[in-house]
């Protein structure tokens, strides 16, 4: 068993992971130094798992593509008075092999031993494949 575990979560209105990084730049001045916030309605009930070690692996048009580490967890109220949980992220985003999802509401666990690896270095820049021919390549084992 491990001691961690991720969450899985779409990142809406991202269509690559250089729309997830221009929106996180834009946004920095609002967040805490070397960190990116992400808010969401739910606390996970497993949050000592998360913060164990966990990333928040990002969905961007059907495919997980990228993670960053989550860092912390924080109650945040917003305007409407509504509590939800702030996923404080290391800044630095890490990409990931690609590796298909169908679509969810709000985030999901993900097990280590389910999360697809980070690339290599210097294979950062490449591009995904094409999410029809990932999902192809997942249901022969191939990622």
């Amino acid at each position: 068993m491990t001691d961690h575990i991720h969450i899985l979560k779409l990142c809406v209105g991202a269509d690559s992971v250089e729309d997830l990084l221009d929106w996180q730049t834009s946004q920095r001045t609002r967040w805490p130094k070397d960190c990116a916030v992400h808010v969401t309605r739910m606390w996970p009930k497993r949050a000592d798992e998360v913060l164990a070690g966990g990333s928040l692996y990002w969905v961007i048009k059907g495919v997980v593509l990228a993670r960053q580490k989550i860092v912390g967890l924080e109650q945040v109220t917003g305007d409407d008075g509504i509590s939800r949980c702030a996923i404080v992220l290391n800044a630095e985003v890490t990409r990931t092999q690609g590796a298909p999802r169908r679509p969810f509401q709000g985030w999901r666990y993900l097990d280590p031993k389910d999360a697809p690896p980070d690339l290599l270095p210097g294979r950062e820049k490449e591009e995904a494949l094409p999410p029809g021919l990932a999902e192809a390549m997942a249901e022969f084992g191939l990622r």
